[in-house]
């Protein structure tokens, strides 16, 4: 049995993760990024680096990688995950809210650094390798500009969103790009046409039936395996949606990072959301570095010691032409100028659609070896670049950024008094109204609002009103989280509530949590993230208007106040049950007309 153990591939995964586990802690230790570290240890451990030396120091062999595929085909997975990720915090709505900059700046982009470079690329080659070549440069690194946004805390940045909806489009660029590379020796013009017609069609097919299919089965799914006793069942479903989904959408031709960003966001609309992002996390992370080292065991030394000049010229006109390119397109569509220089400079570079493009290339005899090799050392080195290009475009950027002055009253920090509180999260119409009545009953309470005007006129009101950003951990612990008797969380923004809340619940699970939501399907979210009362909108309006009308009536007021209380009763348990949680905890008495709990 133990002769048939492949012992190459089980030590090149014993290589790649003792490179995980020693580059990691060291780049951090001499604050570089962990991509360069993991595309250094890939070139320096590839079969082009130190495993060059593997037939006259057979002892090398031990510490670098054999087989190259099969380290990039698991590395591939990384991207999906990743690409999963960021479907998880978005959403088909969110998406559709960006379809400007998708398609409408993604699309120019595409398509003109495909003209731009091929027509700078064809004074050194042939036509059609040219073309060729301009397809693989013109798509940017989406594993990279994500992680380096991510890294920096960004994602949610106008800068971090725009790179984003470019990167988008340049995933569903793949198909035809890839069909017009592969039909660059076909010789009628209307074949190629039908041919791409066709592709398209195949593309929009598959992307329909996976927002189809997840539609009706991804929450019966998670349904079905979300038991506390059974992780490991979420785990396998978790998995098994990311690469099924990808392995679904490679079958038609996309790419597989595409399929798994549909299928995060269809799971983006679930009360099953961060449940998965926790699940998923670690497999990404390490998934991801074993990307970027197969990434730097592409680039072959031996062709860069041979044409450094050629090579160092082509990364620099890449850098110089697309960057200005991106940064002219973004100006046109009026993106401001910090946004426009930061999103140049994580652009600037080829990404790692490339290497699939010059190796279908080579395939078809359009690229000779060599003519291939060049390619690829210019695609990775212009990723290796990245992060310190990312690192260039954000200082230079910041010289143009707009500061918005704050008045001075609206900077004045919570007090540190360790006073027991209660915390209003928001300030606007309802924020105040709760305020109002938690001081009529005589509860301490703090209030937090985003908007740094309203609340220096507030604290000229002398109003106990701080500004920040309550999704922030650190603040709230500020604002005297650990000591308060209870947080109410009032904002109108969905995504902002459950950030909120998600944090609050995070450092005091004991607190007494009540929250505005939209409707009901938001108030189960809400619930599934530990809230103590959510309150609906909808329901609410509901039963105050039943109130109004049956009080109108001559309907007698305790009977119409008690079946109120008991249909909002009735509302709440079928929430929290939807929500997957019921509550056994002794319910502390309520104000009568009002949702507000009293400590």
């Amino acid at each position: 049995m133990a002769g048939t153990v492949d012992v190459t591939a089980l030590k090149d995964a014993l290589v790649v993760l003792g490179a995980a586990g020693v580059v990691v802690p060291l780049v951090r230790r001499l604050h570089v990024s962990p991509v360069i570290g993991f595309l250094a240890a890939g070139a320096v451990m590839g079969p082009t680096g130190l495993g060059a030396l593997s037939s006259r120091l057979p002892f090398i062999d031990w510490i670098t990688i054999s087989e190259e595929d099969a380290i990039s085909h698991i590395a591939e997975l990384g991207v999906v995950f990743l690409l999963f990720v960021i479907g998880l915090e978005l959403s088909l709505v969110r998406l559709m809210t960006m379809r400007r900059l998708v398609f409408g700046l993604g699309g120019l982009q595409v398509v003109s650094s495909i003209v731009l470079v091929a027509l700078l690329a064809s004074f050194l080659l042939p036509t059609t390798a040219a073309l060729v070549l301009a397809s693989g440069l013109a798509l940017s690194s989406t594993a990279i500009v994500i992680e380096v946004l991510a890294n920096q805390k960004r994602m949610a940045s106008a800068s971090g969103r725009v790179n984003f909806a470019v990167l988008i489009f340049q995933d569903l660029a793949v198909v035809p790009v890839l069909f017009l590379v592969g039909t660059m020796g076909a010789h009628s013009e209307q074949s190629v046409l039908m041919g791409l017609g066709y592709a398209l069609a195949s593309a929009a097919v598959t992307i329909g039936a996976i927002v189809v299919a997840g539609n009706f089965l991804l929450r019966p799914l998670f349904r079905l395996v979300a038991r506390p006793e059974n992780p490991e069942l979420f785990i396998a479903a978790t998995l098994f949606v990311a690469i099924g989904t990808g392995v679904a959408a490679a079958a038609a031709g996309l790419s597989m990072a595409l399929g798994a960003f549909i299928a995060g966001l269809l799971l983006a609309e679930t009360e099953y959301r961060r449940a998965i992002e926790a699940t998923i996390d670690p497999f990404k992370s390490l998934l991801l570095g074993v990307f970027f080292f197969a990434v730097g065991m592409s680039l072959d030394f031996a062709v860069v010691l041979r044409h450094p000049l050629l090579i160092l010229a082509a990364l620099i006109a890449l850098v110089v032409v697309k960057g200005a390119l991106v940064f002219g397109l973004c100006r046109v569509f009026r993106l401001p100028k910090s946004v426009s220089i930061e999103t140049a400079f994580l652009l600037a570079s080829a990404g790692e659609f490339a290497f699939v493009v010059f190796k279908l290339a080579t395939q078809l005899s359009i690229f000779t070896p060599e003519q291939s090799a060049l390619a690829v050392a210019i695609a990775s080195l212009s990723m290796a670049i990245i992060p310190l290009l990312g690192m260039i475009g954000r200082r230079i950027a910041k010289r143009y950024e707009v500061v918005v002055q704050v008045e001075a009253a609206a900077l004045e920090a919570p007090p540190e008094d360790k006073q027991r509180r209660a915390i209003v999260v928001g300030y606007g119409r309802v924020g105040r109204l709760v305020a109002e009545m938690l001081a009529e009953h005589k509860v301490a309470y703090l209030a937090v609002d985003a908007d740094a005007r309203a609340v220096a006129r507030w604290r000229g009101e002398k109003k106990p009103v701080y500004w920040g950003d309550a999704t922030n951990s650190a603040f709230l612990q500020r604002c005297g989280l650990a000591e308060a008797s209870a947080l109410v969380v009032t904002i109108d923004g969905p995504k902002q509530i459950e950030a909120v809340v998600a944090a609050a619940r995070a450092m005091r699970p004991d607190l007494v949590i009540v929250a505005r939501s939209r409707d009901a399907d938001h108030a189960s979210k809400l619930y599934a993230l530990g809230v103590t009362d959510a309150v609906p909108e909808t329901i609410e309006a509901s039963l105050q208007l039943s109130e109004a009308a049956l009080a109108g009536l001559g309907v007698p007021a305790g009977p119409v106040i008690a079946s109120i209380h008991e249909r909002r009763d009735v509302f709440r348990r079928e929430l929290q049950s939807a929500a997957g949680r019921e509550t056994h905890a002794v319910k502390p008495k309520r104000n009568r007309r009002t949702m507000i709990r009293t400590p």
